[in-house]
């Protein structure tokens, strides 16, 4: 995980912190959103991290990195998004398909007309591209197939902005903040609204508030990533004693309850030369007993 210094403005954590922060949060996201959009933003009211929880326990919810509302104006959720693995850009457009639901479902109260409901620019702003076509800018709307010409306007928009895509002439100032978003350095803030915007990232980097925010979402970061390796190792443990017979439920519960990742990694070395479930057992339970002792005699001592 990157240290705070170093994150860019396609990091969720900095571009929350930015868009969020109480001096330079407004500015910060009403200058980006203009150079995306190419018009003028009326003032802005940031929510970062706006979150819609589902209907019921079992169903999905949303949290927006970046939700905006414009005065008299549009709604925005800004996303960055660094994941370029095959499996999230083939859900892409199925994921936007579900954040334009949350949106609207919770901006329009019972009673109310359909007609009341606000137009919704869900902005993805990625590293990778992600259709292929090196375009900076893909926008996209709902419209008739067999009809493409057919006026249908029903207030719900995508963009997804590639930092690094050429096709499609964007605008100077949009090529030289996608550039600074995914490299946020002085030697790229090269005009002067880019220069004020980094002055701003930087205030942001050395605020206090900031810096005990991200001490927190670092552990929490990596107490997330932790679970997730200590669940691959305990697999790896079950599916080794999977081949010496059936695994009591007991024991399974045990190695899936365990989540020091040192000791898992002993167990795993354990199972790999157990020759029955029995002696793993044995072997971890004496490892177990035998850390349990030393750590009472360095009590004593």
């Amino acid at each position: 995980m990157k240290k705070l210094e170093d994150m860019n403005l396609v990091d969720d954590f900095l571009v929350h912190s930015l868009t969020a922060h109480k001096t330079y949060g407004e500015k910060a996201s009403r200058y980006i959103l203009e150079c995306i959009l190419q018009r003028r933003i009326r003032h802005l009211t940031v929510v970062p991290q706006k979150v819609w929880y589902g209907e019921e326990p079992e169903s999905h919810g949303v949290r927006l990195d970046v939700y905006l509302d414009e005065e008299g104006g549009e709604l925005f959720d800004m996303e960055p998004d660094n994941n370029s693995g095959a499996g999230n850009v083939a859900a892409l457009p199925r994921r936007v398909r579900f954040y334009h639901a949350k949106i609207d479902a919770g901006n329009l109260a019972a009673g109310e007309d359909y007609s009341v409901l606000r137009n919704v620019v869900v902005i993805f702003i990625t590293t990778y591209d992600p259709f292929g076509r090196n375009r900076m800018i893909y926008t996209i709307k709902n419209g008739c197939v067999e009809e493409p010409d057919l006026p249908y306007e029903d207030g719900a928009s995508t963009i997804f902005l590639y930092t690094k895509g050429t096709e499609g002439k964007p605008p100077e100032e949009l090529r030289q903040l996608a550039q600074y978003m995914e490299d946020s350095t002085a030697e790229n803030a090269i005009s002067a609204n880019l220069t004020r915007l980094h002055e701003m990232v930087m205030e942001v980097k050395s605020d206090r508030e900031v810096g005990l925010a991200y001490m927190k979402w670092y552990e929490t970061e990596k107490r997330i990533r932790e679970e997730g390796k200590a669940e691959g190792k305990a697999e790896a443990i079950l599916e080794l004693l999977e081949e010496l017979g059936v695994i009591p439920e007991e024991l399974e519960k045990r190695i899936r309850e365990q989540k020091d990742l040192e000791t898992l990694q002993k167990w795993i070395k354990l199972a790999s030369r157990s020759g029955s479930i029995e002696e793993f057992e044995e072997l971890i339970t004496a490892s177990t007993d035998e850390e349990a002792e030393k750590t009472n005699n360095n009590v004593s001592d």
